[in-house]
């Protein structure tokens, strides 16, 4: 995907009110309409770059996700449903996902490489406990997230997880940017109690 190099972030050529129906290219893709997916591809790939850019960090590795992640959204286009989130936040859910598990592959392909190392290398008592630690409380905000509504779980994984701004999260989901803040908030005070974490 040689082509593909927008700057990162950037709004699409088609966005706006006269941009084309996302749900409706997804509808028509997921019934093997390549027209539709070229287009649907055209409206898209800047906001998928731009949050594929975000995540791993490197503008090469990023293409080949932007790669990937069409590909996926082509052979899974029919299983879209309008009635759980708007057609961009799915577009974005599964570039989140593709980025994220090429981070982490990159991550334990760095593990393996030091292994040796680490296995010849005394572990102090408290290092292992806290990282002991790190992984329950992993564990107990991955299980916060999954009680929160789709709308705020989408919304606190863009600002938190994507790092984006209210402006930018209300701008990928097409929301008024009062709509954005609000999501957020509800999700992180839900995400607090659940958490049992003082305001």
């Amino acid at each position: 995907m040689e082509h593909l190099r927008p700057v990162a972030g950037a709004p699409s050529p088609d966005d706006g009110a006269s941009g084309p129906d996302l749900a409706d290219l997804l509808r028509r893709s997921g019934r093997g309409d390549e027209a539709a997916f070229a287009a649907l591809y055209d409206a898209s790939a800047a906001r998928v770059y731009g949050l594929a850019v975000r995540v791993v960090r490197d503008p090469a590795q990023a293409e080949e996700v932007t790669q990937e992640s069409f590909l996926e959204i082509w052979r899974t286009a029919g299983r879209f449903d309008p009635a759980r989130g708007s057609a961009l936040s799915w577009l974005l859910t599964i570039t989140h996902r593709k980025a994220v598990d090429r981070v982490r592959s990159a991550e334990a392909s760095s593990r393996r490489e030091t292994t040796y190392e680490q296995r010849n290398q005394p572990v102090a008592h408290d290092a292992t406990a806290e990282a002991a630690e790190a992984s329950m409380e992993a564990r107990r905000v991955r299980g916060a997230l999954a009680n929160l509504t789709e709308v705020q779980r989408e919304a606190v994984s863009l600002a938190y997880l994507g790092g984006y701004t209210h402006t930018e999260v209300a701008t990928m989901l097409d929301l008024p940017v009062g709509t954005a803040k609000t999501r957020i908030r509800d999700g992180m005070i839900r995400l607090r109690d659940a958490l049992g974490v003082g305001s």
